[in-house]
Order: C-alpha cells, then structure tokens, then sequence
C-alpha cells in the first residue's frame, strides 16, 4: 500500500502558527496532524504501508521535509517528497507523486483527521469517504444509487445536489489507472473552476465502468482554523484517554500542581503551582508556572507566567506572562 499526502498549501487560515510551520505539522495529542492521520491509516490497512509521498512546496524547507521522511520511517515506510510550486487544484497536486501512483493507493488530503471505524476492503475498484453535512457547497460531493454504488461526482454545488461531502480519503485498486486519468486532464487541460479537479478524473473513471462506493468515519475532525484544531486536539485527548494511552511522559517535572485529564504532558516539560487541563496538550520543553490552563495547545520550549488561558494556540518557543495582582475585591463586585 502506497500513501499519498497532498500538502502544500500554506494554511493562510491558520496563520500565525503556520509562518513557520506547514498546518499539517501542527501537533496535536502530542502529535503532528499528519502523522495522527498515517497511523490511523496504517491501523485501517491491514497490512504495513510500503511508501508515503508527501507532495509540499519547497519553501517549507529541508528541516520539515526531514520530519516528514522520519514519520514514514517510524511506520516501516519510504518517505517521499514531492513539490507543487503552484496551487493548481487537487487533480494537479496527486499527479506531482506520479512516480508513487502504483499499486493500490490511498490518498489523504492532510486537512482533516478522523477516527477511523472501519477496516480497508481493497478488492473494491475505489472508495470514496463521505460525511454528511450540514452546508456541502464548500466540499466535492456525491450522489448514490439504491445500491449505495457513487453515481455522480460534483464540485462544490453551488445548488443543493447531496449532502454526502467528500472528507478527503479515497483507495483506489489500481493506481496506474488513476495516474493514467489524471494524466489526461492536465494533457487536455481540463480544468474545474479554474483548476484541475480529482472529481472530473473520478468521473472518468466511473464512465468507464469502476465502481466507487462510500466509506464513512466514526468521527470526523477539521483543523481548518485554530478554534477548529483546539476542538481537535480535545477529542483526540478524550479517544487517548479513553483507550489507556500514556498521557504525562514520566519525564515531565510536577510540583504542587495538578493535572486534569485528558491531557497530555510532553516529555521535559516542568509545571509548577499550575492546574492543567482538562483538554490541554503541552509540548516538550515548555515551563508552566503559576497559571491555570485548559482546553489548548502550548506547542515546544514556550514559557506560560501568570497566566489563565482558555481556547488557546500558543507556537513553539513562545513566552507569554500574565499579570501578577495584588487584589482587594469586595462583596457584590464584578471586574472585567
């Protein structure tokens, strides 16, 4: 099993944390976000996976290529990396892995993760993961027969068609098939709004007799903005705790503190007089004194003082110190 992971957009809604850092390497549970959806796909494939290719844009630079190989390498995998200089549409990102289009495939798109439920059937022609939702005009969508087999593909409908919204995860039998598809629209530039589309390829498949049916997640999680990846972060916290997964390292420092779970504490990290969590991700190095922290994200070697934080995102090496009050509040009083 091959996987492909198209990357490389710059995460402009996620802006600060991705000026220096790729959105997918965001961490959360203690993990980057592409790395959480690698290990879920290997547990779903039932079998190891032989090569990640990651398509990205080369300014994100040889430090965060480096991390990528090695997450491919702690599964057992070769780490590719492949470039798309310019945003020329999903159909366009997929062939610049052409070289890995072999074999069976899995491409996932490394905007979203999911807690996966179910298990790889690969004598299917394809599958297409699908979410129903509230609002499908942002999201390629589906229609299905009585038999539950894909019958249309469309782009972003503008019009109510379905609310069946494609996630972003898609198996295909033969990826030659696929490579040979997508292939042919960038050689006839057939383009979709503008740009090359995997649903006009997938169309195109269909026509010529595959067969896609859907798959579905048992949870589906966006790390679209910082609100959204704070979300993520406190379920992927509750699914850890929930199946016993180590959630402090036994090298992080604990003095008159207290730790709320889910959360989780990273290695060297040193907490003192604080109360952290629940929902709350430390990263490793970071120094938490005097402060009372829940539901967020503090990512590696960042100072937090002083400090009541809430619904929060803080980067790597970053310092924040709250104010130290010498307070006289009477009955009755409110202060905002």
């Amino acid at each position: 099993m091959k996987i492909i992971v198209p990357m490389a957009g710059m995460g402009k809604r996620m802006r600060p944390h991705t000026l220096t850092v790729p959105k997918p390497l965001i961490p959360v549970g203690g993990k980057p976000i592409v790395q959480k959806i690698i290990e879920d796909l290997e547990e779903v494939c039932g079998e190891g996976i032989e090569e990640v290719a990651y398509i990205i844009h080369p300014s994100f630079g040889k430090a965060v290529e480096q991390t990528l190989v090695e997450v491919a390498q702690k599964l057992g995998a070769k780490g590719t990396i492949c470039y798309q200089e310019e945003a020329l549409g999903t159909a366009h990102a997929i062939m610049c892995a052409k070289e890995s289009l072999s074999g069976n495939v899995l491409v996932v798109f490394a905007d979203t993760l999911f807690k996966a439920g179910f298990k790889l059937d690969r004598s299917k022609d394809g599958i297409i993961w699908v979410q129903q939702i509230e609002d499908p005009s942002q999201f390629g969508v589906v229609k299905l027969n009585a038999n539950g087999v894909i019958t249309d593909f469309i782009e972003k409908p503008q019009t109510f068609v379905s609310d069946l919204a494609i996630i972003g995860i898609y198996y295909f039998k033969d990826g030659e098939n696929l490579r040979n598809e997508l292939q042919y629209l960038l050689d006839n530039d057939i383009r979709e709004k503008g740009e090359f589309q995997l649903t006009n390829a997938l169309e195109n498949m269909k026509a010529k007799g595959m067969q896609f049916e859907t798959g579905k997640v048992a949870e589906w999680l966006d790390c679209g903005n910082k609100n959204a990846t704070v979300y993520t972060n406190s379920r992927i916290l509750f699914h850890m705790h929930a199946a016993g997964e180590p959630m402090v390292h036994e090298s992080a420092k604990l003095k008159d503190s207290l730790v709320i779970q889910p959360s989780y504490i990273g290695p060297n990290v040193v907490i003192e007089h604080a109360v952290v969590g629940p929902y709350a991700s430390i990263g490793e190095g970071t120094i938490i004194k005097d402060s009372v922290i829940s539901n967020a994200i503090i990512q590696t070697n960042s100072s937090i003082l002083n400090a009541v934080i809430h619904n929060a995102m803080i980067g790597n090496h970053a310092t924040y110190a709250g104010e130290r009050k010498d307070l006289s509040i009477g009955d009755y009083s409110t202060t905002i």
